[in-house]
């Protein structure tokens, strides 16, 4: 059974501080429409700009992830992504009044809370799921990151970090359904050494990193100049290290935190693919650069199979309409019926063949010696294909007649020859409405997509 799209049923606010800028932020998430995905929308810029939540968007991955559309951008989204991502929201728009989502405590948790506050209902759109079938792997050659992605039967993560520190060895951190990202995930926070602690000191960067939003690592001796700059920074009047030797502002959820953290910003990172995934991730030292070099190469994948997809139907089934079933619908006539048989029909979309034969009187004039089918004719083919989706619906089609009104983005991709079988699929764009049909239609053969358009016509009775 097909899933549905969700949203959030109400609005909700969250207000905190941001890591970049260290001023208050805040941020709303509010309900999106179908097909929409995840956007940020700048409300404190001029005409508040909207950023898609997209892959090719990523400028910088320094200190998370960060995101520009049109000079304007977003920074560290992927902890507030991971959150939707983690209650299985597949639409959402998120207001700030500034250029990054409030850090909170450096996870995910209040985002989850808010969300789930706000309430998750689904909506009239099946989800489009993205199934992995072969091994997509991206590898950085500098660091040494990889990302592997493997077909599963739902997604899945697990991380394995190494920093080549004493402090903090080799952890692995697993998520094997995603309906665990609250439990298990959602509360790990984010982590930095000693000695990125200091450079960000040192050149003013972490206004908004008070020590309630990190676990620091003491990744080397603790200096008294470092110590008083803490101090000053984080308004404490002491900071000491623990056994375990992170610093004495926090407590571990778990002794992983650090892997089940780089777990966290894997989802927030793919979400930028703006497609759901059903496959495994393994992820060797993830790190926001090849994660996200990673969803560009799979956003990229996707729009090349989706493009190249063609729909399989099995020839060998009766039709669920035949030719004299056709023509009490339809009140076109040889030789200018260009479908012999419908295969699929609902309210939303239909599916015609067409055996494309030598006998066709259009090959005598087009080309001889050369026989192709003029792309218009196929035009006319997928066109009354829509005609039986809009004639359906009323009670007597044989007293309508179907008129073109209009074809936008044309394009022919391959030759069609004579011993062709043609599959035409034509789907809804909006719902029909006085006897209006605007659909976007598609025409296969040999296993390739030879012809597109987005196709209206409009029925009329007959005078």
């Amino acid at each position: 059974m097909s899933k549905k799209q969700k949203t959030i049923k109400n609005a909700v606010t969250l207000s905190g501080v941001g890591l970049h800028t260290g001023n208050t932020v805040s941020m709303t998430l509010k309900p999106a429409p179908i097909n929409h995905g995840f956007a940020f929308k700048r409300i404190d810029l001029e005409g508040s700009p909207i950023i898609e939540a997209n892959a090719e968007y990523v400028v910088t991955t320094q200190r998370g992830t960060n995101l520009e559309k049109n000079g304007v951008q977003i920074q560290t989204s992927e902890h507030v992504l991971a959150a939707a991502v983690g209650l299985d929201i597949d639409n959402l728009l998120i207001e700030v009044d500034a250029s990054e989502p409030p850090i909170m405590d450096g996870s995910s948790k209040y985002f989850i809370e808010a969300l789930e506050k706000a309430g998750i209902e689904e909506q009239d759109a099946d989800i489009e799921e993205y199934i992995v079938k072969e091994i997509i792997s991206f590898k950085d050659d500098v660091t040494g990151s990889e990302i592997i992605l493997m077909p599963s039967d739902e997604y899945q993560v697990t991380t394995m970090v190494d920093f080549g520190t004493k402090i903090l060895g080799t952890q692995n951190a697993t998520l094997d359904r995603i309906s665990d990202f609250k439990t298990e995930i959602a509360d790990a926070r984010t982590f930095s050494f000693l000695h990125e602690i200091e450079m960000l000191l040192e050149n003013d960067l972490i206004k908004g990193g008070d020590l309630n939003n990190a676990i620091v690592y003491v990744d080397k001796e603790l200096s008294e100049n470092t110590m008083q700059k803490l101090q000053k920074a984080f308004n404490k009047e002491n900071i000491s290290v623990k056994p375990n030797g992170i610093l004495d502002n926090l407590t571990l959820h778990w002794a992983n935190e650090a892997a089940r953290h780089k777990l966290l910003d894997v989802i927030g990172d793919l979400a930028l693919v703006g497609t759901r995934i059903r496959g495994k991730v393994i992820a060797n030292k993830p790190g926001h650069l090849v994660n996200t070099q990673f969803a560009k190469k799979l956003a990229k994948i996707i729009k090349t199979e989706k493009r190249n997809y063609v729909p399989q139907f099995d020839l060998n089934l009766p039709p669920l309409l035949d030719i004299h079933q056709i023509m009490d619908i339809l009140p076109h006539r040889p030789p200018f019926l260009m479908i012999d048989r419908i295969i699929e029909l609902s309210e939303k979309h239909v599916v015609g063949m067409k055996n494309v034969t030598m006998n066709e009187n259009f090959f005598v004039g087009h080309f001889p010696g050369s026989p192709v089918m003029p792309g218009v004719l196929q035009v006319e083919a997928m066109a009354q294909c829509g005609g039986v989706l809009v004639l359906s619906t009323v009670p007597d089609p044989e007293n309508y007649l179907t008129y073109f009104m209009k074809m936008d983005n044309v394009k022919f991709k391959q030759k069609v020859l004579p011993g062709d079988t043609l599959i035409f699929k034509a789907e809804l764009i909006t719902p029909i409405r006085r006897g209006i049909c605007h659909m976007q239609a598609y025409a296969y053969a040999n296993g390739k997509l030879v012809a597109e358009a987005e196709l209206m016509a409009q029925i009329a009775r007959k005078k």
